[in-house]
């Protein structure tokens, strides 16, 4: 039967479902409102959309590495006892795999592909997991790596999933030592939070800000213009060795940088390694969280 856009409308506003879930729950209850309410329900899409307005700050980070395939995703929920839920950190775990096996380039293109081993989209996985944990998920963003030839990908997790990284390492030889250097790495930059690789990657738009910040400063001090421009270059090389991985004072020996460090592990193991890249994710940065008090916070679960 066709279906009234105007229902469809409602009961979109009413269980907050998508339009497809909708018109499909409508088309199987043959229009009555209250039956497809109750589909939508059974499969979880009613539950889902009553919170997906609900800030998605805590959760967890995941990795995965097989078959020279690598992955690091952020799976979001609301609140930190969710995160630390065995079932949601396995379900963290598993969109981790699944991305690994899949072609998608965004968490949109992720979401309509089908969940392993069945017809459902991703996207109606997620909303099975929101009615049983009865917390809005989300899927927040991912990177994937697909090693070339001579290289190995190392991740760490730190924190028990509040900050992830992931680095890919090559040499030119296949070596023993690409799994320890290659976690070293890893480790390091979960700690120093290197924003570049180099300074050739460094934006322009990141050099003016920077080179103004510094100007301003050094103009401040009087001194003769020789001068402040000298005091300019001193500050960008400190920018450099603050924010540019390779240029970073190693966590292990403050006194080598990572370079230093991936040329001595070089000269100890025959051949050279070189870091090609790297992701590295801090749980819920840059969302906006909630400020509830835990009373508050309570007595919206007991509404539920």
């Amino acid at each position: 039967m066709t279906i009234n856009p105007a229902l469809i409308k409602t009961l979109r506003e009413q269980t907050g479902a998508g339009f497809a879930d909708v018109k499909n729950a409508l088309t199987e209850a043959n229009g009555d409102m209250e039956q497809a309410t109750v589909i939508l329900r059974k499969k979880g899409l009613a539950a889902a959309g009553k919170k997906a307005g609900r800030v998605t700050a805590e959760g967890t980070i995941a990795a995965h590495v097989a078959n020279d395939v690598g992955v690091l995703v952020e799976v979001n929920c609301e609140t930190d006892f969710v995160g630390r839920n065995e079932n949601f950190r396995a379900f963290a775990a598993q969109v981790a795999s699944t991305i690994a096996a899949s072609k998608a380039n965004s968490v949109d293109e992720f979401l309509a592909e089908k969940w392993p081993g069945s017809d459902e989209p991703v996207s109606q996985k997620v909303a099975e997991q929101i009615a049983s944990i009865k917390e809005n998920i989300s899927i927040r963003r991912f990177a994937r790596y697909e090693a070339p030839a001579n290289a190995t990908i190392g991740t760490y997790i730190h924190g028990g999933g509040k900050i992830g990284v992931m680095v890919e390492v090559v040499s030119n030889t296949k070596n023993a030592a690409s799994e320890e250097v290659a976690r070293d790495i890893a480790m390091h930059i979960a700690a120093a939070e290197p924003r570049f690789l180099s300074r050739n990657d460094v934006t322009e738009k990141d050099l003016e800000t920077e080179r103004e910040i510094a100007r301003d400063a050094a103009a401040k001090s009087g001194k003769p213009e020789n001068i402040v421009e000298k005091m300019v270059s001193g500050k960008m090389e400190k920018f450099y060795g603050e924010f540019c991985l390779l240029e970073q004072p190693y966590i292990r020996d403050d006194k080598a940088t990572v370079t230093q460090y991936l040329q001595r592990r070089g000269k100890e193991s025959s051949c050279e390694f070189t870091v090609t890249r790297f992701t590295r994710y801090k749980l819920g940065e840059g969302i906006e969280k909630r400020s509830e008090d835990f009373a508050a916070e309570v007595a919206s679960y007991i509404k539920q």
